[in-house]
């Protein structure tokens, strides 16, 4: 190993790159299996007249919120086809929440499995390919939608635990 390399220090922590600094697909065949859940979050802000037609459920597209939920669901079951080093996991559950506001929708969802890898990514995945639905299915009506705060709400389960997103300003958890 060249520890003189720029790079070495930085991705030596970064489990998805070998000590030679190439992407790999980290070896979770040893790990115990465990109950793993995880929680994320995404907001899409848009026009107040946008979020009036998702309430009302009268956009001429159909039950916006609905297709979203469903899609975001696929997404989670796909993640491990889209992300390249992401493992395929056999979800045990994933639920997505969504509320429109006044000039938004926000999404949440949760996933879980029981397994050697966490799903992070899933719920991850699932709240950024609903809020993609949304902008998908109104975009004809209002082009400026701008998807916001996609995070990691909080994660339970194998080796490392629980882990929970610090509050952001104006939050309350």
């Amino acid at each position: 190993m060249d520890e003189t390399l720029p790079h070495y220090t930085a991705m030596n922590d970064l489990t998805h790159f070998d000590p030679a600094g190439q992407a790999h697909m980290v070896d979770v065949g040893m790990k115990p299996v465990s109950h793993r859940v995880a929680v994320a979050e995404g907001c899409i802000v848009m026009l107040p007249e946008t979020a009036a037609r998702i309430r009302a459920g009268d956009h001429r597209k159909g039950d916006v919120l609905g297709v979203a939920r469903i899609a975001g669901i696929m997404g989670a079951k796909r993640t491990g086809d889209l992300i390249p080093l992401c493992h395929p996991i056999g979800l045990s559950r994933v639920a997505l929440e969504l509320e429109a506001g006044a000039d938004h929708v926000r999404v949440q969802a949760t996933c879980e499995v029981q397994g050697q890898t966490g799903v992070e990514m899933e719920a991850l995945t699932a709240v950024s390919v609903a809020l993609l639905t949304i902008y998908d299915m109104c975009k004809a009506v209002d082009r400026g939608m701008r998807i916001e705060g996609v995070r990691l709400l909080e994660k339970h389960g194998g080796r490392s635990g629980s882990w929970f997103a610090q509050p952001q300003v104006g939050e309350e958890r």
